[in-house]
This record gives C-alpha cells, structure tokens and sequence, in this order.
C-alpha cells in the first residue's frame, strides 16, 4: 500500500508542478501554449506510456481494437473532461494556483470517487461503500478548510496585493469556474472505468491502465483543441507560432509541463497496481490523487509567493485543510 501510495504521491507532484514551467513561456497567447502543451500532455506522453502496454508480439491497436466500444466509451468521457481541462486553466488564472486547483480538485475527487462506485451498484451507506463515502467526506471538510483559508487571504489583502500575486484575481467567477471544472474534470474517472476492457494477455499490470489513459487524453484534446483553434482565428493568433525567437524556448516549456502533467495518470495506474488486494483502495484510489494535488498545488502556492502577506490565523487555518488531506489519505488503511 505504501509502495503504491508513494508513486502515486510522485506523479501528483508532477501534476502540481506542471504549471510552473508555463510560467516561462514568453509572447504567446493564452490558446497557443494551452494547445501545444496539450499536444504533449494529452497525445505524444499519453502514446509513448500506452506503449508500455503492449505485449512482445502485438501492437496498441490490437488493445484498443478489443473492445472498440469501450475506447470510444473513454473518448467521449474524455471530451467532457476537455471542457474541465478548460476551465482548470481559467481557476489558477482567476484564483491562482493554490485555491485554484483545490477547488476544482475538491469537486473532482467527490464526483470522480462516487459516481463509478453508484453505477456499480454500491450502497454508500453499508461497508465499503460507507468507507468510502466517509473517505470523500474527510477530503471535502479538508479542502473545505483550505477554501476559507483562501477566503481569509483575499480579505486581508488590498487590490493591488491580490493583482501582484494572481494578474487576473476575481473571487466569485473563479468559484463559480473551478466547481464547473470539477464537476466536468470527474469525467476522466468515468473514462477510465469506461475503458477498463482495454487489455488483453500479457499486459504489465503495472501499465494495463495507460490505454485507457490515452483514449480518454485523446478524446480531451478534440475539445481543448477545438477551443484554442476558436480563439487563434478570433485573436488572429497564429502569428505568434512564427516567432522564431522564443520559438524553441515556448516548445521546450510546454513540453515540459505536459510531460509533468502527464505522470499523475501514469502513477495512478502505477500506484493502483499495489492495490489490488484491497478494494477500497482501488475505488478510493482518485480522490487519493486529487488530494495529493491540492497538497502539492498548496506548497506550489507558498513557493510562487500567493500566500504571502496573509496573518497567522490564515496559515494555520491552510495547515489545518493540509493536515485534514493528509488524514483522508490514510482513513480507508484504519479500517
């Protein structure tokens, strides 16, 4: 379990961290580094790890072939992903990274947790599934506490604090944003139950997720990609590929926040390898990723500076939702 845990806490790093390298990216629109990072991170990483699923002797169409079903199942739950993904980016601009993420994370690790376990069948109120619920639970009273730590900073910061550290701060539409990316960024959970046929004889157990993986990735960039073609025609953006400038450097950078976006998938299916003994794990396995990301999303928040200025009671209110994640983590290995 804690073998498990441990790769999976690695790759939500990952994911924590991608946004960082975005940062860097100089004289580009919005559209145009979300699409080519979204390149890496949801078609060239999510190929190259679907790879290592492949048995000596046969190839990734003979998976995906399967059950084409079930892959166009993934895709279509990856579309309704891609309208989170969206919305994602648009939380950390509003909100910063930090509150951000752990809303919409929050809301994800919830719909993403239950809704497979409902369609399964499984009572929430008896056994594992009321383990699970009470799991969930303890990871929304968490990132429940980190939210008002975020409240508690936006009040004790002036305007032009809020602009220094988030450019395009805004309260309200950023909640209302990041609980639309949740509830749509759930959607990745569905596809990979959705795409769960998606093996055949002598795939590593290690790897047998990342096919699923890719389909639903893929179904995601159709969305994203649709969007960011929108706003290049709109903004007349495509100028900004011709900069040959900082061409190299912008590829370089959004290639490194997909890969680093890339590796939470890829550790889960890792990590939930380790779990096979257990359930509850296995079922509690997203919102265990989703918590590590606000965890992790938090420290990125303290680096970059956005929780700076805020009074002691803030800080201990934001150490107090860390802890309570920590917690979630480990509720379902005390029963």
């Amino acid at each position: 379990m804690l073998i498990g845990l441990i790769i999976i806490a690695v790759g939500s790093f990952g994911q924590s961290s991608s946004y960082v390298p975005i940062r860097k990216i100089k004289e580009w629109n919005w559209e145009c580094f979300w699409l080519t990072q979204g390149i890496f991170a949801w078609l060239v990483f999510p190929f190259l790890g679907a790879l290592l699923a492949v048995p000596e002797g046969s190839n990734l169409l003979n998976i995906i072939f399967v059950d084409a079903g079930a892959a166009l199942k993934a895709i279509g739950f990856g579309m309704l992903w891609g309208v989170g993904g969206l919305t994602f980016g648009l939380s950390m601009r509003y909100l910063g990274v930090a509150l951000g993420q752990s809303i919409a994370l929050g809301t994800c690790a919830a719909f993403g947790t239950l809704i497979p376990v409902l369609m399964a069948g499984t009572n929430l109120f008896h056994g594992a599934g009321l383990i699970l619920l009470t799991g969930v639970c303890i990871t929304l009273a968490g990132i429940a506490v980190i939210g008002y730590a975020g409240g508690l900073r936006a009040q004790n910061m002036t305007e032009k604090e809020r602009k220094a550290a988030i450019k395009d701060f805004a309260l309200t539409k950023g909640l209302l944003v990041a609980l639309l990316s949740g509830v749509m960024s759930a959607c990745f959970a569905l596809g990979l139950e959705a795409g769960a046929p998606l093996v055949i004889e002598g795939v590593n157990e290690l790897f047998q997720t990342l096919p699923a993986t890719l389909m639903v990735t893929c179904g995601g960039f159709l969305t994203n990609a649709a969007y960011c073609f929108f706003w290049n025609f709109k903004n007349k953006s495509f100028v900004d590929y011709y900069k040959k400038d900082v061409l190299v450097n912008n590829i370089l950078f959004c290639a490194l926040a997909g890969l680093l976006w890339y590796s939470q998938f890829f550790g889960l299916g890792m990590g939930k390898s380790f779990f096979a003994a257990s359930p509850v794990m296995l079922a509690f396995s997203w919102s265990i990723l989703m918590s590590l990301n606000v965890i992790f999303s938090n420290v990125w928040g303290v680096v970059l500076n956005e929780w700076r200025g805020v009074d002691r009671k803030t800080v201990v209110v934001l150490a107090a939702g860390m802890s309570i994640l920590i917690l979630s983590l480990l509720f379902p290995n005390f029963i």
